[in-house]
C-alpha cells in the first residue's frame, strides 16, 4: 500500500447498536466492518498468536454474543483504533492499514484478489500477516 491518503481516515462511527463502523477514507473510499468481522480480524497475540503457537481465533471458535457486542472504540495515537468487546477482550489495536488492507467491499476483494494472481500480494488469511508490516 503506496498511498498514505489509503490508510489514513477521515471519519469513523461506530454505530453499537447496529453492530457497524464505518471508516472514510482520505482517498474516498468507504469501508463498513460488521462487529463479528472486526472481532475476527483482532490482531493481539492472544487471538493471533505469538513465538510460532497459533491463537485463539486460529482455532475456529464460534463467537458469543459478548464477543462480538462491541462495547467501546478508542483512537490509539493516529495509527489505529482499539475496540472493548462484551467480553472484556480489549488488547487488539486495528491499525488502520488492516482496516484498509481487509476491506470487505466488493472492489477490494476483487484487487485483493487480482494481487493474489499476479503475485503482488501474499496469499492466505489474516493471520498470515503481521500487521506492522512483515510478513509470518
Amino acid at each position: 500500500m503506496q498511498d498514505d491518503a489509503r490508510a489514513r481516515p477521515t471519519r469513523i462511527d461506530a454505530d453499537r447498536a447496529a453492530g457497524i463502523v464505518r471508516l472514510e477514507w482520505a482517498d474516498g473510499h468507504q469501508t463498513a466492518y460488521d462487529t463479528v468481522a472486526l472481532r475476527w480480524l483482532c490482531p493481539c497475540a492472544y487471538c493471533r498468536g505469538e513465538a510460532g503457537l497459533p491463537g485463539w481465533l486460529d482455532s475456529s471458535p464460534t463467537l458469543t454474543a459478548a464477543q462480538t457486542t462491541l462495547v467501546n472504540l478508542v483512537l490509539v495515537g493516529n495509527y489505529a483504533v482499539q475496540p472493548t468487546w462484551g467480553d472484556g477482550h480489549d488488547s487488539g489495536f486495528h491499525s488502520f492499514l488492516l482496516l484498509r488492507e481487509q476491506c470487505p467491499c466488493d472492489a477490494c476483494e476483487a484487487d485483493r484478489a487480482r494481487r493474489r494472481a499476479d503475485g503482488t500480494e501474499p496469499s492466505g488469511n489474516v493471520g498470515d500477516r503481521h500487521w506492522h508490516g512483515g510478513n509470518r
